[in-house]
């Protein structure tokens, strides 16, 4: 497993809820255990003491992003940092389920943990994965969607760093209010115009006595 992809353990947590919302899908300990995703083993070390513990990092997490988003670097890199301190983890070399032509083993990064809970675990590879991508595109890559009231982080991948929006859906979204409020605009000033050509036709026309 590629280090970049344990950066979206953190989007996938961190987009459990949506604030402005007032949304929060992470109420069990069956949702915990769906954000590990193909980690099945992990997975099974969630309790139900895990839900609050998941929410804590959670907003920890979010917090990096927002400060990130904000253009605040130092202050997303120092949150970070008290997170990997927090959640440590062991990086190996493996070779598991990765064979090439001549059955030879791909050998690839793997973050190896050692966790006491299941939160402790995924917390460690979300800010891991996190880290990695910070450190490897730049903290201006960690994003919180621009389609209100949406505010989903996003890792921006796009070759000229002009990502806004954490999906095509809110892009749409997004355009379209833009497009509806141009076209407000336009007719409230055809309006104004209007009115005001009238107002001057009104006053140089001459009045019967």
């Amino acid at each position: 497993m590629e280090l970049a992809y344990y950066s979206d353990y953190a989007v996938r947590l961190v987009n459990t809820e949506e604030p402005a919302r007032n949304k929060d899908s992470l109420t069990s300990v069956e949702a915990v255990r769906d954000l590990f995703g193909t980690a099945s083993q992990m997975a099974r070390r969630a309790t139900d003491a895990d839900v609050t513990r998941f929410r804590s990092v959670r907003a920890r997490l979010r917090a990096v992003f927002t400060a990130a988003d904000a253009g605040d670097q130092t202050q997303a890199v120092d949150l970070l940092n008290s997170l990997l301190l927090e959640f440590p983890v062991s990086p190996q070399i493996s070779g598991h389920d990765y064979l090439d032509d001549e059955g030879r083993p791909r050998w690839h990064m793997h973050l190896a943990d050692h966790p006491s809970n299941a939160t402790a675990g995924y917390a460690a590879i979300a800010a891991m994965g996190l880290a990695f991508h910070l450190t490897e595109f730049g903290a201006d890559r960690l994003g919180l969607c621009q389609a209100p009231p949406c505010r989903n982080a996003y890792l921006d991948t796009s070759t000229n760093r002009s990502r806004r929006y954490c999906s095509d859906r809110c892009a749409t979204r997004a355009n379209v209010a833009a497009y509806r409020a141009r076209k407000r605009l336009e007719t409230e000033r055809s309006a104004n115009t209007g009115l005001t050509a009238d107002t001057s036709q009104a006053s140089t026309t001459p009045t019967d006595r």
